[in-house]
């Protein structure tokens, strides 16, 4: 059997993503206190990462699906897969994440308000994703309708970034918007801290994705050659 080429491109990725987590934990631990959330803020230097990441691989399942349906291309249904994972992983960690914040700054792990709720619901959206796959044996009509699955859910996106703007809510705004603007202004240490996990996240899901992808076309492989052996020796059973 011909074993898997050695990846440096992945190899590369997760030293990046090794180093850059490194220094951004570096300055998440030595930026000041927040002057309202005390150390309570370092809670964010984790959870806005895992938020954005959790957009990031849901947009690649959007982008990735709609690449399947033009060409029919099986890599690109098994990238979505791999980058609704990602997604799945990174919401549920958001979740975590703000529910250990929420309870001493609201009293309480969990509140039905606008933000939380779109976020479980695209959460319910990616995990019923999963469970659409495995009812389907076909792989071409699995891949069609998860591709389909994976572009409606992306829709939850901005409903869910704007949520905070467009109902009341006791979810804060966003810490940096899409207009480049920020909530933290009185130090640049936490700035520094915030962008560097940002892209220590960002470099972490391109080095998942591209692991995770590479992993799913070798399963599928050997499910192919397995399938092509029990052929194989039926017809060679028939024909004695």
């Amino acid at each position: 059997m011909n074993q898997p080429k050695p990846d440096r491109i992945s190899t590369v990725l997760g030293l990046l993503s090794l180093l850059c987590l490194a220094v951004g934990l570096y300055f998440a631990f030595v930026s000041p206190p927040d002057a309202n959330q005390g150390q309570l803020v370092r809670i964010m230097y984790l959870h806005v990462p895992t938020a954005w990441v959790s957009y990031l691989a849901y947009g690649g399942t959007m982008i990735f699906s709609l690449a399947y349906l033009f060409t029919r291309q099986r890599r690109f249904d098994r990238i979505a897969a791999a980058s609704a994972e990602i997604g799945v992983l990174m919401t549920a960690l958001t979740l975590f994440g703000g529910s250990l914040w929420a309870k001493p700054t609201w009293g309480t792990y969990w509140v039905w308000e606008p933000r939380l709720t779109t976020t479980a619901l695209g959460l319910a959206i990616y995990v019923a994703y999963f469970i659409v796959r495995g009812l389907i044996e076909d792989p071409q009509r699995r891949a069609r309708v998860a591709a389909v699955i994976g572009i409606m859910g992306t829709l939850y996106i901005p409903v869910n970034y704007m949520s905070v703007y467009w109902w009341r809510s006791i979810h804060q705004t966003a810490t940096v918007n899409l207009l480049g603007e920020t909530r933290l202004s009185a130090d640049p240490r936490m700035l520094l801290a915030l962008f560097t996990m940002l892209a220590a996240f960002t470099v972490l899901y391109f080095f998942l994705l591209r692991v995770r992808s590479k992993l799913a076309a070798l399963v599928e492989r050997r499910e192919e050659r397995e399938i092509d052996m029990e052929l194989n020796a039926a017809r060679s059973s028939g024909g004695l």
